[in-house]
């Protein structure tokens, strides 16, 4: 209970997530506006405009930037974004060179709703979703008729309502489900949702109507919360949700956010990640066995 080498590019049709405030890392130079994407300055320096979700995507950029970046002849400006509504959307229309906030089934998600083209790498990291709770002591007891705070979503919707089959509350689910329309054989405690958007599922963990949410990785160390202080935790083995690093298709072959991807999926970033998060709220992919999204569709 809780108190108070290059990779091949992925290309995929998709949209994005949130409202922005910007976080400079380096301010030099800007990104070409033509096709191909950013390419150097006179000094040889290719500087890329990275959107990225607070915790844990801007600081691994951030440690990217002051530890790697120089040698690869890149500097790296990051805008933060709090919620998921945006960072593709700008990267759309040229405002950012790459993004570094999502895993591939939402990308494929988004696909069913917009027309970018978008291309990403291979899995940088894993963030497991979790279960919270002010009310009850385990999963245990959660008892017929309990209250589920649970993302609004679709993309993440029946990640979350698997992690609750995981705790044995929900049967059969899959990744089509959702949680307003389980069958009474899906959801034979009666269990109910309060839908609400990912980034505020922390703040109704005190509320004393809600029995437990269910919250990402990102959100819940933003809140303060560890896997500690969780009573289901998500496995990571063989998880399809690795956050990648994506960019707009026609800069499929730029050199600057090939190493960008690089340096992402490098040793150093991995023993970044391990000892900034020992507990295991993020885990590097390469270590989780997780999927990097091959199998996405491709356009």
């Amino acid at each position: 209970m809780f108190n108070s080498s290059s990779r091949r590019p992925r290309a995929l049709a998709l949209t994005g997530l949130a409202a922005a405030s910007a976080l400079v890392l380096a301010a030099c130079g800007g990104s070409d506006d033509n096709a191909e994407g950013p390419t150097a300055n006179d000094d040889g320096v290719t500087t890329l405009s990275v959107g990225a979700s607070p915790v844990p995507h801007a600081e691994i950029l951030d440690f990217v930037s002051q530890e790697l970046a120089a040698d690869a002849g890149l500097e790296i400006e990051v805008v933060e974004f709090d919620d998921f509504q945006l960072p593709n959307r700008q990267m759309d229309e040229g405002t950012l060179d790459a993004n570094y906030f999502q895993h591939v089934p939402f990308l494929e998600q988004q696909i069913e709703d917009h027309g970018y083209e978008i291309s990403h790498g291979e899995g940088v990291h894993i963030e497991p979703y979790a279960m919270f709770t002010s009310q009850h002591d385990s999963a245990d007891d959660i008892t017929e008729g309990a209250t589920i705070g649970i993302t609004s979503d679709a993309g993440n919707q029946p990640r979350a309502l698997m992690l609750l089959e995981e705790a044995g509350l929900l049967e059969d689910i899959d990744g089509e489900s959702a949680a307003l329309t389980l069958t009474e054989e899906q959801n034979p405690m009666g269990l109910e949702f309060e839908e609400n958007p990912p980034e505020i599922l922390a703040q109704v963990v005190d509320d004393p109507s809600i029995d437990a949410a269910i919250i990402n990785g990102n959100y819940f160390l933003q809140a303060g919360l560890n896997v500690d202080d969780a009573i289901v935790v998500e496995e990571a083995e063989d998880s399809p949700y690795a956050n990648v690093l994506a960019w707009n298709s026609s800069a499929d072959d730029n050199e600057a956010i090939q190493q960008l991807d690089e340096l992402l999926h490098s040793e150093e970033v991995a023993t970044y990640i391990e000892e900034n998060w020992p507990e295991g709220e993020i885990i590097p992919a390469g270590q989780s066995g997780a999927t990097d999204g091959d199998d996405a569709d491709q356009q």
